[in-house]
């Protein structure tokens, strides 16, 4: 083989070789992206987890059916600290929402931002006119969404408090994407509580708000009025919180069909010291709600406002409702409250599984001769003394007299005060989660969980003039020196 030969053969293999390791780097990097987009983790490493979605939005997530497009038409680059701060928040929640539904064989959730100025053709065709708003689309029902619907503002210093955008933007996904909402009815023509009452001590309005939030459609129902309980309650349910008379018996005798029937849902509180005239319809489901208030002298039970604190919660897989008081501690603080319990004559034909969920210490009793104006101490053979029942559930599992039948039963869940919800106590933790989670397994909800607010963190940095000086210099010479004294050693080292 002559020289020449022996040259261009080397030649060719240099060609080969470079064309060679540009493929396998091609190669190597379409690997790693190709992994990365379809087998990637995510950590969460920030404070409490506050960069992650809630159990609560993951459980609606995984249940969506329909394509979800969101547009923001946000802008990243606006002198507004503010809306800048706002994009931020908002950009990197609803990336979370695209990560979770990327792999869902139903429906998936995309985000698309425009910028009505500069894009006036695309955003005259998404039917979008105005700035700093986001957009949830599923089908041709679409919701608008300013920003005040992200945050809770203290109006009295003018600030942002907490974000709220991921029970804002969830609602609105659930509002779009199930336009046929779960009805909820509010008993009224005995004195009830009102959803739009706004006064603190009777009022409803902020436990509307969280039920409207949830995407349930809210109304009012008068029996002496309606004579028949509508039919869009069979797939809702019906609240009947804290009557002042008694129930006629036409209407006992609806609610208890609408129960036995109709396998209704029906959620019952009711305030000591207030005749209901539901019997019947309680003896049906074996519950008994005793006429008496709780007193309990156990130093936890009690608040500094010598409020009532109920901390003991029994485990009910089945309908779950305790579960994430039990996990977080939370206790539901009340102010008077009644004797709710199960009726253990109930027999096991009657299809019912009825359990007690929350009870008081040990220590308390019912006082039973509340009216009178002695003081209350407990009265062997009259009070009913130990852990006593404040909250009752019932379900009907199976029919009467073990007939055999498959069919959806009744639920009815009996709460001994109706003071957890209103507006001045709603704010307890442990009162809202126990009460969303009660309409969560009336309502078949029964995977939906409470989405906390996420507290706006503000960073300042103050520096005085002579520490402003020093950083100056630190990073005008100090820096600079360094990487000049870096660049003089290797250049030392390679010329000896």
């Amino acid at each position: 083989m002559n020289l020449a030969d022996s040259f261009r053969a080397a030649r060719w293999i240099r060609i080969t070789n470079l064309l060679l390791q540009a493929v396998l780097f091609l190669a190597l990097f379409g690997g790693l992206n190709y992994i990365a987009l379809n087998h990637s983790w995510r950590f969460d490493l920030t404070q409490n987890h506050g960069r992650s979605l809630s159990a609560e939005t993951k459980s609606y997530l995984d249940g969506l059916e329909r394509d979800v497009k969101i547009i923001v038409t946000l802008t990243e680059d606006d002198e507004n600290d503010e809306a800048a701060q706002s994009y931020r928040d908002i950009t990197s929640l609803l990336r979370e929402y695209t990560y979770t539904t990327r792999g869902s064989p139903k429906g998936k959730i995309s985000v698309h931002e425009v910028n009505v100025y500069q894009n006036r053709r695309e955003a005259e065709e998404l039917g979008i006119d105005l700035p700093n708003v986001v957009v949830v689309i599923c089908g041709e029902h679409r919701r608008v969404m300013p920003l005040t619907e992200f945050y809770r503002v203290n109006r009295k210093e003018n600030r942002k408090e907490s974000f709220n955008g991921e029970a804002a933007l969830t609602a609105a996904i659930l509002d779009v994407s199930s336009p046929d909402k779960k009805k909820i009815y509010f008993i009224a023509g005995h004195g009830e509580m009102r959803p739009d009452d706004i006064t603190p001590a009777r009022g409803l309005s902020r436990l509307r708000d969280e039920l409207v939030q949830r995407n349930f459609g809210l109304a009012g129902l008068d029996l002496s009025l309606a004579q028949k309980i509508p039919d869009d309650a069979d797939h809702g349910l019906i609240i009947i919180a804290s009557p002042q008379t008694r129930f006629l018996p036409s209407e006992e005798e609806m609610l208890r069909n609408f129960l036995q029937t109709r396998a209704g849902r029906i959620i019952l509180m009711l305030d000591p010291g207030r005749p209901h005239g539901l019997e019947t319809l309680l003896f049906d489901w074996g519950i008994i709600v005793q006429d008496n208030i709780i007193l309990d002298p156990d130093p936890q039970s009690l608040t500094e406002n010598n409020d009532l604190r109920l901390w003991n919660f029994a485990n009910d897989p089945v309908s779950h409702i305790t579960d994430n008081l039990r996990s977080s501690e939370l206790p539901v603080v009340v102010g008077l409250a009644r004797v709710v319990s199960d009726d253990l004559g109930v027999s096991s034909n009657d299809g019912l599984s009825v359990k007690k969920l929350i009870t008081t210490s040990d220590k308390a009793w019912g006082e039973s001769d509340y009216r009178s104006r002695t003081p209350p101490a407990y009265t062997p053979g009259q009070d009913l003394h130990g852990k006593l029942g404040v909250m009752v559930i019932s379900e009907r599992t199976r029919p009467a007299n073990n007939l055999p039948l498959s069919v959806r039963g009744g639920r009815l869940a009996v709460i001994g005060t109706a003071e957890l919800v209103t507006n001045n106590r709603i704010d307890t933790a442990g009162n809202l989660n126990l009460f969303l989670a009660t309409v969560n397994w009336t309502a078949d909800r029964d995977t939906q969980l409470n989405i906390p607010a996420r507290p706006v963190q503000r960073f300042q940095l103050s520096l005085s003039q002579e520490e402003l000086t020093r950083l100056r210099l630190g990073l005008l010479l100090v820096v600079p020196g360094i990487i000049a004294l870096l660049g003089f050693v290797v250049y030392w080292t390679r010329r000896n």
